[in-house]
């Protein structure tokens, strides 16, 4: 099955684990920075993966699906994924193992924490209760296509978004297509 909530919860699952990865090389009495960028690298793609493929898929269908509160979920959301995006960008900035680097990983792995456990607790919830099976899978077939082709950022922008405006230009865009024919409405993300 490849419900999208499931999806989701695996990435969040993988990626404590690699943050738990970190953790452990700095434990050890020489931190090695390529290893330290053997882990990271991949950590930070992710990341920011991730983040995109939300946004394109699973927030639009929230938003129109959810009952809980979406618009408040998506626009915390949003700004959580900014957040990680800004401290991704600081690590990269930074020399591998340097004091700034771990700084800025920690804040990567805080704002991931914080943004992970609402997302479990409220809109991952709440879509598993609202929206159906066949909507969800859908969306999983779509996000696990994703995913496997795109290992890195190479050809997904990554950009920070204003969350007012993301909620807004994503309602508009529902109001303008409200479909009659009864289907998804949720082609594929090939080449996006």
């Amino acid at each position: 099955m490849a419900d999208i909530t499931m999806l989701i919860l695996a990435d969040h699952a993988r990626f404590r684990e690699q943050f738990a990865q970190l953790d452990l090389l700095q434990a050890q009495p020489e931190v090695d920075g390529a290893a330290l960028e053997r882990v990271w690298r991949p950590l930070a793609d992710q990341l920011d993966v991730h983040a995109y493929i939300e946004e394109k898929i699973f927030y639009p269908q929230l938003l129109q699906r959810g009952a809980d509160n979406p618009e408040g979920e998506t626009l915390d959301a949003i700004g959580d994924h900014n957040d990680i995006r800004d401290a991704v960008r600081a690590a990269d900035a930074a020399e591998v193992g340097s004091a700034e680097w771990w700084e800025a990983v920690g804040s990567a792995r805080r704002a991931n924490d914080e943004h992970m456990g609402e997302e479990e607790r409220e809109g991952l919830s709440d879509f598993r209760r609202h929206a159906p099976i066949g909507l969800r899978e859908a969306l999983g077939r779509q996000y696990r296509e994703f995913v496997a082709e795109h290992p890195t950022t190479e050809g997904v922008p990554i950009v920070d978004r204003d969350p007012e405006g993301y909620v807004a230009g994503v309602q508009n865009a529902a109001r303008r297509t409200r479909r009659t024919d009864y289907s998804l409405g949720i082609g594929s993300l090939k080449g996006k």
